[in-house]
């Protein structure tokens, strides 16, 4: 009896362990993007505001 028990063993642990889950980290193989269109749009319009609030008050005739 004593070796049925140890071969029920050996099986179970055999058996949990090709249950155990398997967790893998790997890096993404295309570089990642950041797109800054907006920031550059947004310094855009404030300069473009600033130009033309210069010329507003320099040319106060144009309206």
């Amino acid at each position: 009896m004593n070796t049925w028990g140890v071969a029920l063993l050996a099986l179970t642990v055999v058996g949990l362990s090709g249950c155990t889950p398997r967790i893998e980290v790997a890096a993404p193989s295309e570089p990642i993007t950041i797109n800054m269109n907006v920031k550059i749009e947004h310094e855009i319009h404030v300069k473009v505001d600033k130009d033309v609030e210069t010329l507003l008050k320099s040319r106060s005739d144009l309206f």
